[in-house]
């Protein structure tokens, strides 16, 4: 717990901080209340209870979950006890940065000690050396007064699975959209042919099974990552050498359209390892990551996969 009587700059919310005999007794008085604990334990929600200094004078079970179990979590802020990359850029710590002034759960704290209701979503980066990812948050503050003091009861909810779902929808439905304009184009350019024109009805016709087989494989690639999301996913494991599937992958990137002008190239270096895994899936993230370098590679240029032994698996 810290508290401070020195005047700490801020470039966004009060730095004050309350004295720790303070911040204790708040603390007491909560943990010593069975039936608001028990309530708010019982949430699935991660929940913490902020003072008007916004620290935190309770947690439940469910946001402890989240932190580092060896933190003391009462009296820090909301960004300290989450480990924010930018809880630290200021003395004052979490809220008094200027990168404080666009975070909703920075927004939503101080609308609730104004004693306004708020709902916010903010994406949280973590310090490095925690090893922990970004944490995308939907938080909802509510004004909360007990024995006449002023509080914010703040809930948070994890939507970092619907926030990687309208990416992979986006991505899916841009794709769609693609493949679909091909095999328009296609069928377009076949109602000009004369039926005498055999060789071009043949090219036409390729190119549109192509592009259909092409639509297939988005949308299965969508139902699978979908089911992943909502684990349902089965996986097929068996045994692959990874040489064989760089192979596969240039052979079915080579014809794609984003390979126009573009050469794809095998590693000599490649190691043939053998490992274990569902080939349908290792393929297609595979075959994704060509199909972005590919993208991003001006005309001319060359795109090389390679794959070789790693740490006891493989790397491609």
């Amino acid at each position: 717990m810290t508290g401070n009587s020195i005047q700490l700059e801020t470039e966004f919310l009060s730095a004050e901080r309350a004295p720790d005999y303070v911040v204790a007794r708040q603390h007491d008085a909560f943990t010593h209340n069975e039936l608001l604990a028990g309530v708010l334990n019982a949430m699935p929600e991660g929940v913490v209870i902020l003072n008007k200094e916004r620290q935190i004078v309770f947690s439940n079970k469910a946001f402890d979950s989240v932190v580092e179990d060896d933190v003391e979590i009462v009296g820090l802020r909301l960004g300290e006890a989450l480990n924010c990359e930018h809880s630290d850029v200021m003395p004052a710590g979490c809220g008094t940065s200027q990168f404080c002034q666009t975070c909703g759960a920075a927004k939503a704290i101080q609308s609730a000690l104004d004693r306004r209701k708020d709902t916010q979503e903010c994406r949280i980066g973590r310090n490095e050396e925690i090893n922990a990812g970004a944490l995308d948050l939907r938080v909802v503050a509510t004004p909360f007064s007990y024995a006449d003091e002023d509080y914010a009861i703040f809930a948070i909810n994890d939507i970092g699975h619907e926030k990687r779902r309208d990416v992979l929808e986006r991505i899916f439905f841009h794709d769609l959209q693609n493949t679909a304009g091909a095999i328009v184009g296609v069928a377009t350019l076949m109602d000009t042919l004369d039926p005498s024109e055999e060789e071009y009805w043949q090219e036409y016709g390729a190119m549109l099974k192509s592009a259909s087989n092409q639509l297939l494989e988005e949308i299965q690639e969508q139902r699978q990552l979908i089911s992943a999301e909502n684990g349902d996913l089965f996986v097929d494991a068996m045994q692959i050498r990874s040489t064989s599937l760089i192979v596969e992958v240039k052979e079915i990137y080579t014809k794609h359209d984003v390979a126009e002008n573009r050469t794809i190239h095998i590693d000599e270096a490649s190691e043939g390892v053998v490992f274990w895994s569902d080939p349908v899936l290792v393929r297609r993230v595979i075959g994704n990551m060509t199909k972005n370098a590919l993208e991003a590679s001006p005309a001319g240029s060359t795109v090389t996969l390679g794959c070789m032994e790693q740490e006891g698996g493989v790397g491609f």
